[in-house]
Order: C-alpha cells, then structure tokens, then sequence
C-alpha cells in the first residue's frame, strides 16, 4: 500500500479486491434507498455490488469521447451520490462532482483502472470521500486492492466493516493466486497468450458469459435483491472470475502484491511510450488525446469491426479484455432508473477496443489497418 499512500496522502485499507472496497464504501456513506449516479459502461459486479448496498443505480448519460459520464448534462439534484468509473484510466470530471453545487453528496471514485491519473495535478482517489484501487490492473498482482480515505475514523470504521465481511483464505488459494499471475505474465511475455486462452477456456477457469456479460439469473438476482443491503447473497455475481474477492489473504499473496505495485513506477515510461504510439492511430478515442501524460491502463480505440479486430489481435498473441457490452440499461432492465440518452453508450460498448499500451508494438500491425466507426454520436 506504500506507493498509493504516497501518492494519496490518504489513509488506506488494504483489501483483498477492489469490488470489497467499493462495497465498503457505498454501506459507509450512503444509505439504503438512496439513488447513485453511475455509468452505463463499466464491469459486471459494479452494478451487483451497488444492488447489494441497497442503491438504486441511475444511469449517467455517456460521452462519447472517453466512456465516461457526461457531467455537463445531469442533473445532479435528481441523485444523493456519484460513483466515477475513470474508464481505462481516462477521468471522468471529478472537478464537476466535487464542487460547491455537489455539497453534501458522496462521491466514491473507482480507480481501478486510473492508478496513475492526474487531473489537474492532484491524484485520482483524492477528490472524492474515498478512492477505491486494484491491485489487479496497473501493478498485475491477479488480486487486491486498497481504499483510500481522509478520516482516520472513517478507516477505523471501514476496517471493522471489512474485517466483518472477510472469509477464511487458504494457503492452496494463495498459492493459486500467485501462480496464475505469474503464469499470465509469462505467457504475455513470451507471445504464448493465444495457446493460454485456450487452455483456460478448456479447463473451463473463464466464467460462462452471455456475450461479455454474467448471466443474470433473475429468480435468484431477486431473492438476493430481498436481502439488501447484504453483500454475501449477491456472491453469485459479485464473486465473477475472482471467487476469493472476500477472502482473507495471507503472507505470500501480500508480499507479491507488494512486489507487483513497486514496480508499477518503473513501468510509467513504457507504458506512456505505448500511450503515445497509439495516439497516432485515426481510431483512437478523442479524449486520449487531451494528455497524453497519462500512463492509461488501456488505450481505448472506436473502430467498426470490434470482433474481427479482436480475433485478428488474439491469433497474433494480443489479449482483449475489460469489455463490458452491451450498457447496463440493456443488460439489466428494471434495475436501474434509465439513462436519458442511452445511445452513446450502446455505440461507445459496441464499437471500443482496449489496447494494452505494455504490449503496443505487437499490436499495431493488426490496428493500423482498424477503420473508424461509419457514424458517430454527437457529444
């Protein structure tokens, strides 16, 4: 945690996922019933885990131009609390949800894909009550992640909350955990990540998906939904493609995840040199152009054949992750109040391609041939 509490200057939790913390922090300040704003765009277990505080989750309009919240048209009025996805490190407009007109709201921010964001020199997870960080994206630890607040009280309080919720940990887990990463690592470096995605597909380690989705599995969604705010019944869909999210870790995973986020410095200058290559690109989403400072954990590209694109990049040894298709609106009808202009984020999720920019060199011979979508919404 010592690299985030650096850069923070916050108090910070450690955690043994990022889905705990946001949970964590949603129980902490918000009250059951009350309605947060979020975006449509962002990963499964969001949506499950703001069910699970008892939120009623309120669709952002999108902007087209990061994947982010369109600060500019809500009506901050209509909602109690803001939870900003930062989509592949890209910010969304915190200055907007931490002003004089947002005061006495919550904002929690998800920095799980925007660990080394600035807006305006000052650090992502700092504007609002609490950042919530992954250990999994930025450092590629396969596990963890850190909440970070002002309060000392507020830590104490949390740390009881999430000492309440942990499960036992296994030393076979751990031993698990570590190796799978390491394993992942390996294969992206070495060009073998074609023949690892099969070989997970085969032992069936990927979870069953309904395009890029969890099946919903509604009669069951509806009994956990009577148990909010409850974390535990919504495990289910939480606990997607990590079943140890609220398992207590032990001395080998936390050294590794120490390990992995010590080095997350050193590969800034990389990862920036790929942000910049892939900035060339005519594809590549207008918002990465505003800084290209930024360390983004993913390049977001638009481009009109997504699946092509991503078949193309897996047989040259390119994995594509972090697509979250189609918007929460569709995915999850009569869960959410939705959004007033849901067609930015149904063309945003069909046409983005996140690039690692680690991995950027092996990528552009198939990118540069990648055309732009043949329309584009306004925004």
């Amino acid at each position: 945690m010592k690299h985030i509490a650096e850069r923070t200057g916050r108090h910070c939790l450690s955690l043994p996922s990022n889905r705990l913390g946001l949970y964590l922090a949603l129980r902490h300040w918000c009250a059951p019933g009350q309605r947060l704003l979020m975006s449509p765009v962002s990963a499964d277990e969001i949506l499950f885990l703001v069910l699970a505080a008892g939120l009623r989750p309120v669709m952002a309009p999108l902007s087209p131009r990061d994947g982010n919240i369109d600060a500019s048209r809500v009506d901050l009025g209509a909602v109690d609390a803001v939870l900003t996805t930062n989509l592949y490190g890209l910010p969304d407009d915190v200055t907007a949800f931490a002003g004089k007109g947002f005061a006495g709201k919550v904002l929690v921010e998800d920095v799980a894909h925007a660990m080394e964001t600035d807006v305006g020199g000052r650090p992502l997870g700092t504007f609002g009550r609490a950042g919530v960080f992954s250990l999994s994206k930025h450092p590629g630890a396969g596990s963890g992640g850190v909440l970070a607040v002002a309060d000392e009280s507020d830590l104490r309080a949390l740390t009881r909350a999430r000492d309440d919720l942990l499960t036992r940990g296994s030393p076979r887990s751990d031993v698990m955990s570590v190796a799978t990463s390491m394993a992942r690592h390996a294969a992206l470096a070495l060009g073998l990540v074609r023949p690892a995605l099969v070989l997970a597909r085969g032992l069936g380690l990927e979870e069953p998906r309904e395009g890029f989705r969890i099946a919903l599995a509604p009669e069951h969604l509806g009994q956990a939904l009577g148990q909010a705010p409850a974390l535990p019944p919504f495990d289910p869909w939480v606990r997607a493609d990590l079943h140890d999210y609220r398992a207590r870790r032990g001395r080998l995973v936390r050294w590794y995840q120490g390990r992995r986020l010590a080095k997350v410095p050193g590969g800034r200058a990389r990862r920036l040199a790929g942000v910049r290559s892939l900035a060339e690109l005519p594809t590549v989403a207008p918002a990465v152009l505003d800084d290209l400072s930024r360390p983004l954990f993913r390049v977001p590209l638009l481009v009109r054949d997504r699946d092509a694109a991503i078949a193309e990049l897996e047989r040259r040894g390119v994995s594509t992750g972090y697509l979250y298709d189609p918007p929460y609106d569709d995915y999850a009808p009569g869960l959410t109040t939705p959004s007033p202009d849901p067609g930015p984020a149904r063309w945003w999720a069909r046409h983005v391609l996140p690039v690692d920019p680690m991995y950027a060199a092996r990528s552009l011979p198939v990118l540069r041939s990648l055309e732009p979508p043949t329309s584009r919404p306004r925004g």
